[in-house]
């Protein structure tokens, strides 16, 4: 696919996401992930959205003291617990993700099926020149986790996305690239 052809589908894609996490079904628990390759790092964006009919269980999961309020040890512990769901490998060498960022939404925006976490993860990579194959795996949290997964266009242009495969349902995502030194 030619630079262009790839601008193209990653410019569509991103247009996508944000109105698929926003109109997914109201009984599911929608897990959007999106890739950025660099240099030194891997990142992820998770955005979680909890439908209507699955968020009061997904808050009382959260709130954990049912306080009715999402407290900064509540979020924090809720985080780790996802965090556990995923795993990342680079070359067959598993990865050990950080949390750069976290924002939770109010209960009035998860109850409506609107509100969104949003997760800023990073992996620290040293890819080597050639071929680099990323491995993605994300368990889910129950039955009702829904997923969509993609890599945004490297910004290095030393780095080229080669394939990308994924599960029918998305849970599972492969990624090979390539990294040319100067």
């Amino acid at each position: 696919m030619s630079r262009a052809g790839q601008a193209l589908f990653t410019a569509i894609a991103l247009l996508a996401l944000p109105a698929a996490a926003q109109a997914h079904r109201l009984d599911e628990y929608l897990q959007a992930t999106t890739f950025s390759l660099a240099r030194d790092q891997i990142a992820l964006h998770l955005r979680l959205t909890p439908g209507v009919d699955v968020a009061s269980g997904l808050i009382h999961q959260i709130d954990r003291n049912g306080d009715g309020s999402l407290s900064a040890s509540e979020q924090k512990s809720y985080v780790t617990h996802i965090m556990q769901t995923l795993s990342l490998s680079l070359n067959g060498q598993s990865g050990h993700l950080r949390v750069q960022a976290m924002a939770f939404p109010s209960l009035a925006e998860m109850q409506m099926g609107t509100g969104v976490i949003d997760l800023a993860l990073t992996m620290r990579a040293h890819f080597r020149q050639g071929n680099n194959h990323l491995a993605y795996h994300n368990q889910g949290d129950g039955p009702d986790t829904v997923w969509l997964v993609n890599c945004l266009l490297p910004q290095d242009p030393a780095i080229h996305v080669t394939r990308q495969y994924r599960a029918a349902d998305q849970s599972s995502y492969e990624l090979n690239f390539s990294v040319s030194m100067p």
